[in-house]
């Protein structure tokens, strides 16, 4: 049996290509193994971000790939084809991280009703999340185009949940206003929505480009919108959290050095600017800092305890998800001509923000 998977250059993200490779024999997959079609996946900036710091942040281990290449993960809906778990069924709906392919081999383990875990030694060296899937046959949460927000936006606004549990639980840094660059991004406006739902004072701002503050002003949950060559009109003399979804040096080093001392909070977030440089120079007030989501749910984890996670969440979530219709507009595409074009659309900036692509490699 053939299949295909869509790889990139490491070195040069501009270079990608789709590869046929060779399922093994169905009849012959050792104990416990499950082989996935990959039946649909998101592709959004964020997914940029894992190429990005794919070798920094143990990306390119999850699904092996040629020499030089690398497979970007992606969160998705995948359907067992054939099982030898005695406890997976065929037919069995999952939702998880998937390769930008048509099959996946997964090494079922700690097997539940509700889920189960690749166990793939080669992906132990990262978070458990990213190898943790969810058993969602008959779910309709997971259904038509509910199952397309989840795919979209589950994973990002769990990372906006994060952040903003985090900067609430650090009384912001002192700040009156949270700084958001990047502000039509999903994992942005996701977390706009849930610091404005807080309404305790602190001011949410958006940053954008002139040709989506539009877009960004639709959307209801920013205070104030401000284009990236305005951002020195706003008010210095307040404390202020910058939370960083463009990684754009040039924009950092602006907001630092016109807050100075009341920058309090510097957080960088994702890469949808791909415009950070490797040699910054220090800058006036906080030091900005890698944000990263898993370390915060290990915490609270912990702190909250079975379930906690997911039942705080899933409130979020519930407020979060009826917006979705009047924010974003679903698009599909099959095959790999069609997945090639969204990627390097992505990759160079050219998908509107209230679009959201849903794809499928095979035709």
């Amino acid at each position: 049996m053939k299949a295909a998977d869509f790889i990139v250059a490491r070195n040069d993200l501009q270079q990608c290509r789709v590869i046929e490779t060779q399922l093994p024999d169905i009849a012959a997959l050792p104990d416990e193994t499950l082989l996935v079609k990959v039946t649909r996946f998101a592709f959004t900036a964020n997914n940029i971000t894992y190429a990005v710091t794919g070798d920094r942040l143990k990306y390119w281990s999850l699904f092996p790939a040629p020499d030089e290449f690398g497979n970007i993960p992606v969160w998705g809906l995948g359907e067992v084809i054939a099982s030898q778990h005695p406890n997976v069924p065929a037919g069995e709906i999952l939702f998880g991280y998937f390769p930008m392919a048509t099959h996946l081999l997964i090494e079922a383990a700690d097997v539940t009703k509700r889920g189960l875990r690749d166990g793939a030694a080669h992906r132990q060296g990262v978070s458990p999340v990213y190898n943790a899937y969810a058993r969602v046959s008959g779910d309709p949460a997971f259904a038509g185009k509910q199952g397309d927000y989840q795919a979209l936006l589950r994973p990002l606004f769990m990372l906006s949940f994060m952040v903003d549990d985090f900067l609430a639980e650090n009384e912001f840094f002192g700040a009156k206003s949270v700084l958001l660059s990047s502000a039509s991004s999903k994992t942005a406006f996701g977390l706009a929505h849930l610091l404005h739902l807080r309404r305790n004072g602190i001011k949410v701002v958006g940053l954008t480009s002139a040709s989506n503050v539009g877009f960004v002003e639709s959307l209801g949950c920013y205070d104030e919108v401000v284009t990236y060559d305005r951002v020195t009109s706003l008010p210095s003399g307040s404390p202020v959290a910058f939370v960083d979804m463009a990684g754009n040096s040039a924009l950092r080093e602006n907001l630092h050095r016109h807050f100075d001392a009341q920058m309090k909070y510097s957080g960088l977030i994702g890469l949808t600017h791909r415009a950070t440089s490797p040699d910054e120079k220090a800058l006036p007030g906080a030091k900005p800092a890698w944000f990263f989501a898993p370390d915060q749910m290990r915490k609270r984890a912990k702190e909250w305890g079975p379930g906690g996670i997911d039942t705080r969440f899933g409130a979020a979530w519930s407020g979060f998800a009826p917006n979705l219709d009047r924010w974003l507009k679903v698009t599909e595409g099959r095959g790999p001509a069609a997945v090639k074009q969204v990627y390097l659309d992505t990759l160079n900036g050219h998908v509107p923000p209230q679009q959201g692509h849903i794809l499928s490699l095979a035709s």
